[in-house]
């Protein structure tokens, strides 16, 4: 019985190690090819033929590529995600009007992003929005978020409605919680609702991009710094690729901003990438994608 317990663990041990040297194989390999082509190319080992379309899109220095390199997406396997255009975040009398700051930073990435839904709505890249939102009785809502947006909002904060306002603020169902009209979801987009500023801790986004079969992520929204961020690095710890549109992000703070956009492109691209939509517009047009 000890011998034949014995004989099983050997085989399972050497099951584990063929994998893993197969796997640092194939990174050498893809090393190696990173080289001489300056692309990520998409591993099909790994996920398996493409479902859609291949197409390739300018990156940014990260910063030891030289100039540029380029990232191979699998239509088919690809979302475009936008990230919290609500009214609460980029439109008058939403909670980030209301904090004092100047809408006009958060609403620039509007147009970027209207013109990549046009280019890839009826095309076989998913469209998925999340929606950041609470609960009406605010039991999803921290106690120390609740409170700093109090005295951010000089006593109106989360769950309360401005005077004249829309809506409660940051509270699901409220007209000022919802996605603005010039980007709202069609029927064929996905809509993720979460309770903070990740999404992969707090709504089932993860799920919803397996299920979908999704490997590539297209990052817009708002907040560059905060929101677009973390979901960005929760993305990345998922093995998902992501690439920032750089104008197609917004923050409250310009500064903030650009300081976000620089820390993905540090050690090689740590969170992903960073592109434009003028870029991947391009790349989808050269691929016959849209």
């Amino acid at each position: 019985m000890e011998k034949s317990i014995e004989k099983k663990n050997r085989s399972y041990e050497s099951y584990l190690t063929k994998n893993r040297e197969n796997y640092l194989d194939r990174v050498q390999k893809d090393y190696e090819a990173f080289q001489e082509s300056k692309t990520f190319a998409y591993p099909s080992w790994l996920y398996g033929e493409p479902k859609g379309k291949l197409f390739k899109v300018e990156v940014e220095d990260s910063p030891n590529f030289g100039e540029t390199a380029y990232l191979e997406f699998d239509s088919g396997r690809t979302a475009f995600l936008i990230i919290d255009m609500q009214t609460d975040f980029c439109g008058e009398q939403g909670y980030v009007d209301v904090m004092g700051y100047d809408l006009s930073l958060t609403a620039a990435p509007i147009k970027p992003i209207k013109k990549m839904l046009d280019a890839v709505r009826g095309t076989d890249i998913t469209v998925v929005y999340t929606r950041e939102g609470h609960e009406p009785d605010l039991s999803d809502a921290p106690y120390n978020k609740v409170l700093r947006s109090k005295i951010i909002g000089n006593g109106t904060g989360l769950g309360e409605k401005p005077d004249g306002g829309l809506g409660r603020l940051l509270v699901r169902g409220e007209e000022n919680w919802d996605i603005i009209d010039e980007l709202y979801p069609e029927p064929g987009d996905f809509v993720v609702d979460k309770a903070g500023k990740g999404a992969f801790g707090s709504s089932n986004i993860h799920m919803v991009l397996k299920n979908l079969g999704i490997t590539h992520l297209i990052i817009a929204g708002i907040t560059t710094d905060v929101c677009v961020h973390t979901i960005m690095r929760e993305a990345n710890d998922f093995g998902y690729w992501c690439t920032m549109l750089k104008d197609g992000v917004g923050a409250t703070d310009y500064g903030n901003h650009l300081a976000a956009i620089k820390s993905v492109k540090m050690q090689g691209g740590v969170f992903g990438n960073v592109s434009d939509s003028e870029k991947v517009l391009s790349a989808l047009k050269d691929s016959q994608i849209n």
